[in-house]
């Protein structure tokens, strides 16, 4: 066992093409398997699989595997693709450049990095440190948790492409707009002021030298690091989705929720997301059982992004580095984009 155990895990050093084929057709395979099991799960069960509980249940054991999955796989090669985007980099991009163009760069960058809400404090101390403008900085911290890779693979493959690249170019088009006013309205002195009394460093970087093994290694330790860190949330989110999938009935949804309801059915989403705190991976489950039993796509999604970009506990966070007031300016100017957004995609789907 011991001598099998040591050649798998050499085996990415030895071969690291060879590797990447045959953990591409594994991981295929296994995606096809994905309605059979979860069919083949429930009918194990002392259930009717027409019941409430019956699809619930479906629901579960056929979203939990697929979002692993889907999860584990676009970590793994966007943690190979991040060896070429460390934060290092990234502030280097962004050091010195114009407003508009590091705006378009910041977002762009937040959807191609894995850093999430809670790395806002750390990152926010790195900007200001390279010298990145306060406004760009927004522009990045605002993408870079609502519109991930992770965010998209998903919503492809929960909703198609059309919403996916929806998302993304509204989601990157409001950090880019947030970013462009913040900046214009020189907030830099709401900032704490041990963040303003910081000496700034310099941005220059080296460029890493690795080969294919490195950035394999790299890719299977953002597996463990991140799907390790949000699976509790994946699963979480795939329960309250059964729950909804299975239990709630359309007709209470589409009330308040769906596209013929009253127009404060937008605000009142994004005043529902706020208080919660999950990422996309473990939001985006809610949001598909919410869509399915009636709910309209731009209110779902206007939740969903409040709840990722707006969180209490991020906005906790923020403010160990911004005062008071600047957070006030920030979430109301996020906010109104949010809404902008949901009626924008109520209106086009």
């Amino acid at each position: 066992m011991n001598t099998l155990t040591a050649s798998l895990s050499a085996w990415p050093k030895r071969q690291p093409g060879v590797f990447l084929i045959v953990a591409a057709a594994v991981w295929l395979g296994l995606y096809q398997l994905l309605i059979p099991f979860s069919e083949a799960v429930v009918s194990l069960l002392p259930v009717q699989r027409q019941s409430h509980l019956g699809n619930s249940l479906q629901f579960f054991f056929y979203d939990t595997p697929k979002v692993l999955l889907l999860l584990t796989g676009v970590v793994f090669v966007m943690g190979m693709v991040n060896t070429w985007f460390t934060p290092e980099r990234t502030r280097a991009l962004l050091a010195g450049r114009t407003h508009g163009v590091a705006n378009g760069m910041a977002s762009a960058l937040g959807v191609v990095t894995p850093f999430c809400s809670c790395s806002s404090v750390p990152l926010f101390i790195g900007f200001v440190q390279a010298g990145v403008p306060l406004g760009v900085t927004f522009s990045f911290l605002i993408t870079a948790p609502m519109v991930d890779t992770v965010a998209l693979t998903l919503l492809f493959s929960l909703f198609g492409w059309k919403v996916a690249l929806l998302y993304v170019g509204f989601g990157m088009l409001l950090g880019i707009v947030v970013g462009l006013i913040m900046g214009a309205m020189k907030l830099e002195r709401h900032l704490e002021d041990w963040v303003r009394e910081m000496p700034q460093v310099s941005s220059e970087v080296e460029a890493q030298q690795l080969g294919m093994t490195d950035r394999i290694a790299a890719g299977m330790a953002s597996v463990r690091e991140i799907v390790g860190k949000v699976w509790p949330y994946v699963l979480g989110g795939i329960a309250v989705g059964a729950g909804i999938h299975g239990f709630v009935p359309a007709e209470f949804l589409a009330s308040f929720m769906g596209k013929d309801a009253a127009w404060w059915s937008v605000p009142l989403a994004v005043v529902m997301g706020v208080p919660m705190y999950a990422n996309t991976a473990g939001i985006l489950p809610v949001i598909e059982a919410l869509t399915a039993k009636g709910a309209a796509m731009g209110t779902a999604l206007a939740f969903m992004m409040s709840v990722v970009a707006l969180s209490l506990p991020e906005m906790i966070i923020l403010r160990k580095v911004l005062k008071l007031r600047l957070i006030v300016i920030f979430v109301s100017i996020v906010s109104t984009g949010i809404l902008a957004v949901g009626f924008i995609f109520n209106a086009l789907l």
